[in-house]
């Protein structure tokens, strides 16, 4: 990876369970170690708006991990959220769930948001990426079939764009497309060589 000589000798951590930002930065740093805590709470307060959140969220699991950083780290973590009609669609708990929040995307625009926060023992830095996604209008079978063959519960807005749904329902989008896979890698580059 290229990096300026700031992030020489400096050990990157990713605090993500997410196979798909772990991919992501397996792209842009080869080296990395993964680090995570179960136990941190995702609640956020309610008069948080679109990037707000996402950008909370992941300064909140950064601090959980604060304490235990050595001077030669730095710590990645990150939050995606969807914003449609002026709230946030979560993961859905099941499939009903699931259906009836791509039901609710089907024909009309939303945005992702992802905050991310880069934290070093005597220093943070968070910044977010915005992209807007436009899906077609979609069949019920089309819903029901993606739900049932890709099981999208650990995803905000219960879809992947990287799936089948992504392929077949999303028309266009404007901004970053691995930012709505969770993790902005261009923005985060950007961010990484200011360290």
């Amino acid at each position: 990876m290229i990096f300026r000589n700031k992030l020489k000798g400096k050990k990157i951590i990713l605090a993500s369970n997410s196979p798909r930002r772990q991919a992501l930065l397996k792209e842009l740093c080869s080296e990395f170690e993964i680090r995570v805590k179960s136990n941190i709470d995702e609640s956020f307060p309610t008069d948080l708006i679109r990037e707000e959140i996402p950008l909370y969220l992941s300064r909140k699991k950064a601090n959980a991990y604060k304490d235990e950083l050595t001077e030669d780290e730095i710590l990645i973590t990150a939050d995606t959220i969807v914003w449609l009609d002026e709230k946030v669609v979560n993961k859905p708990t099941n499939r009903a769930d699931a259906i009836e929040m791509i039901h609710r995307l089907s024909g009309n625009m939303h945005e992702v948001a992802t905050g991310v926060c880069l934290t070093q023992k005597n220093d943070q830095r968070c910044f977010y990426a915005l992209t807007k996604v436009y899906f077609r209008e979609l069949m019920m079978d089309e819903i029901e079939y993606y739900v049932d063959q890709y099981k999208p519960y650990d995803k905000a807005g219960a879809y992947g764009i990287q799936e089948w749904i992504g392929y077949v329902g999303i028309t266009k989008i404007e901004g970053s497309y691995f930012n709505v896979m969770g993790l902005p890698v261009q923005k985060l580059y950007d961010e990484l060589q200011k360290i």
